[in-house]
């Protein structure tokens, strides 16, 4: 029996004030050519580390990821803690070589250059540390006192691979993990995330500064001189997490509708930090639209491929584009979702048709929960109908596309 789908989807339009959110190797603000012109653009890595970090910082430390080379290191200051804090007690001699014991059957290859790292960056669970040190049952000492080969035959017969390939936390589940010399260690992402672009031509502009020596009291010449570029925009933002998948990672009912809702709030309030400090940066949404469909994702950003010219701002054009292509993208296609959240502070009927009233956005969240909740509810009955959320606000659309809340 095929495994039903579900996926929600996420559309934002955020307007953001002169920035350098995500540059290039040139220090220029990250650009693309789209519809032939010129736009600001946000690449998917630097959106998808903000709402990955947004989210840890609601996560308990111990229920957190962390992505890195120094996964030995880790496990060594594991293995060297006390007992009663959870780790093995052991010196550092002993659990420096534990711990490569410990990661030998992984395949992890060692950096060329920092002989205390790996080649890559590894993604995981700090729990999962914890569970690779209860694999020792105690024995942590008595391990680490064997010879090379008996060592590396006890931690032969320990199920490390299999340690790390459960039990992920949220963030890996949404994120996923690849991991060339093993795969069994990969971890299919739950979460698509396209890069941001404007909805609008865009052109690079510099601000010239002078920083000010201030105990120069010989002259007025400025003590550093420098250029920043930047540019401002109206920004389209995609993402779609698949339920489905997202589940397979996690396999509990109550982990899953956590992370599903969790990653949607944080998409949608994280923010790059890219010169922050120098432009002040963070806003918020004028808009943001779920929606959730059952057969495929559709990113709706065919609605800016020619230019939003905006006469009087870009936001309300750029909004009713968005909903214009939604109602289109159904009538040709014949793929509507089946449900719509929004929240959004523009004024249109255009807007209220497509989308449906909007709601504020934490109990866009809650109707959120109640879809994402009946539909695992369902899935897990051999079902995959998704029910309506218990405050009505969710528009549903039948076959004809007629509101049929």
């Amino acid at each position: 029996m095929t495994q039903p789908a579900l996926f929600v989807e996420v559309h934002v339009l955020q307007s953001v004030p002169p920035s350098n959110l995500n540059r290039d190797d040139s220090g220029t603000p990250k650009q693309a050519l789209y519809g032939g012109a010129r736009r600001a653009r946000v690449s998917s890595q630097a959106w998808k580390r903000a709402t990955r970090t947004h989210f840890a910082a609601g996560t308990p430390e111990a229920d957190q990821a962390t992505r890195t080379k120094r996964i030995g290191r880790l496990l060594t200051q594991r293995l060297t803690a006390p007992t009663t804090d959870g780790g093995a007690g052991i010196d550092t001699t002993q659990a420096e070589r534990l711990a490569t014991a410990l990661l030998t059957p992984l395949g992890i290859t060692a950096s060329t250059t920092k002989a205390d790292q790996s080649a890559y960056l590894l993604f995981f669970g700090k729990r999962q540390l914890d569970d690779l040190i209860a694999l020792l049952d105690g024995r942590a000492a008595e391990l680490a006192s064997l010879p090379d080969k008996e060592l590396k035959d006890e931690i032969g017969r320990l199920p490390v691979v299999e340690t790390l390939a459960s039990g992920h936390p949220a963030e890996v589940a949404l994120f996923g993990r690849m991991v060339a010399d093993l795969p069994s260690l990969n971890v299919d992402a739950a979460v698509q995330v396209a890069h941001a672009l404007s909805t609008h031509t865009v052109r690079t502009e510099f601000d010239y500064y002078t920083a000010v020596d201030d105990e120069n009291t010989e002259d007025s010449g400025a003590g550093m001189i420098g250029t920043v570029e930047f540019n401002s925009s109206t920004l389209y933002r995609y993402a779609v997490l698949g339920v489905h998948q997202l589940k397979n990672n996690l396999t509990e009912h109550d982990a899953t509708l956590d992370a599903a809702v969790g990653f949607v709030d944080s998409f949608c309030r994280s923010m790059p930090t890219g010169h922050q400090n120098s432009f002040a940066h963070r806003t918020l949404p004028h808009l943001v639209l779920v929606t959730v469909r059952t057969d495929q994702p559709v990113n709706l950003v065919s609605a800016y491929e020619q230019p939003v010219t905006g006469h009087s701002g870009l936001a309300a054009e750029s909004a009713t584009r968005l909903a214009t292509e939604l109602e289109s993208v159904g009538a040709s296609w014949g793929s509507r979702p089946a449900r719509t959240l929004a929240t959004y502070a523009l004024e249109g009927d255009k807007l209220t048709e497509a989308f449906g009233p909007s709601v504020p956005f934490p109990r866009l969240l809650d109707n959120l929960r109640d879809i994402v909740g009946g539909w695992l509810t369902n899935a897990e009955l051999d079902g995959g109908d998704i029910p309506a959320p218990r405050n009505g606000t969710a528009q549903d659309l039948d076959a004809t596309g007629a509101d049929a809340r």
